[in-house]
């Protein structure tokens, strides 16, 4: 089966927020999306993350309203 696509397409302002290694950001038609990973050192880091400490028992987080003041 073959299929011809036409597309016109405008786009004034996107923002994207975050994209991460297993992300699939598209716009318009594609017939194959391939996987591709790569990993890059951008930090620099030499050697592994210090070990994580759990928090403290009854340690809450504060968050910011995004839609509020």
């Amino acid at each position: 089966m073959i299929f011809h696509i036409q597309q016109s397409i405008h786009i004034n302002m996107i923002k994207i927020n975050s994209i991460a290694n297993s992300s699939v950001f598209q716009i318009g038609s594609a017939g194959v999306i391939k996987p591709l990973s790569t990993l890059a050192n951008t930090g620099g880091f030499t050697g592994p993350a210090p070990e994580a400490t759990p928090p403290e028992t009854g340690t809450l987080a504060q968050f910011r309203d995004p839609g509020g003041d």
